[in-house]
């Protein structure tokens, strides 16, 4: 008896640990619903920033926002799949393989607001690409690598080794089991890592600060290597920088990036399902 009693307290204790999680969570979403959905319209989401910001639309952030986390996918993307295909598939286990996962693991947890110095000094100083979108982007996509990497080795690691055999007795290369049985098993998870690492992108503040954001521009970028507003940087402007700011922009421009990261996530979720259903293990 003991021991069922044991099992329904350590349910219950897992339930209330649970709720505590995503009470707040569900309260805090509610909150921006409620205040930022009546900022809510054309004129907000389709026009420039007028009077200071007070006035009229979040255009360009928004269309930064997506051209920010564009760079970064064209740039993480190939880089990180293709790092994690040579670390799972070809590499030995050496010493410096296992610096290299080391070092991946702990550039992960590094504060996003190093990866926005090292892009000052790299990227906006160093190769002189200036506060611009490229250096922006690669400053994000720097940032998004170790995510890709962990995620993406782990599902390559995970696909079983008879997949591997299987193809290799048949005759085909290496590269030709991996291209062909072994991507194909793996992109649930390979999906995962890229959507985790981009939506941490997305919602950045610091990196940009440094490389790419600009307080006040009621204009589209023309090129790369100009600099452009984002949701993030601008929610923190007119929530600390502006005085007078109504509540409810502040509240409609998270409303609209929360929107947007919950957009990108429900997208990558049907996709990594379908794929998930075509997954032959």
């Amino acid at each position: 008896m003991n021991r069922y009693l044991a099992q329904r307290v350590g349910f219950l204790a897992l339930t209330a640990i649970s709720l505590m999680v995503v009470i707040p969570v569900v309260l805090v979403i509610a909150v921006i619903i409620v205040k930022g959905f009546g900022a809510i319209s054309w004129v907000f989401l389709s026009g420039m920033p007028q009077d200071g910001m007070k006035a009229g639309g979040i255009f360009p952030a928004i269309v930064g926002t997506l051209l920010l986390t564009f760079g970064t996918a064209v740039i993480a993307i190939p880089v990180g799949v293709g790092g994690t295909i040579y670390l799972a598939e070809y590499a030995r286990d050496t010493w410096l393989t296992r610096c290299i996962r080391l070092a991946i693991v702990n550039l992960a947890g590094i504060p996003s607001i190093v990866y926005g110095l090292f892009g000052l000094g790299l990227f906006v100083l160093f190769l002189k690409m200036g506060t611009s979108i490229v250096a922006g982007s690669l400053t994000l996509a720097i940032m998004t690598l170790p995510v890709i990497i962990s995620t993406a080795e782990e599902a390559l690691r995970a696909v079983p080794m008879e997949f591997r055999t299987v193809s290799a007795s048949l005759g085909g290369t290496r590269w030709q089991g991996i291209r062909n049985i072994i991507l194909p098993q793996a992109l649930p998870g390979i999906i995962t890592g890229i959507i985790l690492g981009l939506l941490r992108a997305a919602g950045e503040t610091a990196p940009i600060l440094f490389t790419v954001a600009a307080f006040y521009l009621p204009r589209l970028p023309q090129s790369p290597f100009d600099q452009t507003m984002s949701l993030p940087y601008h929610l923190y402007v007119i929530s600390t920088q502006v005085p007078g700011m109504p509540e409810k922009m502040q509240y409609g421009t998270a409303l609209v990036l929360l929107s947007m990261v919950l957009s990108m996530n429900v997208i990558a979720t049907v996709i990594r399902s379908i794929f998930r259903r075509r997954r032959q293990w």
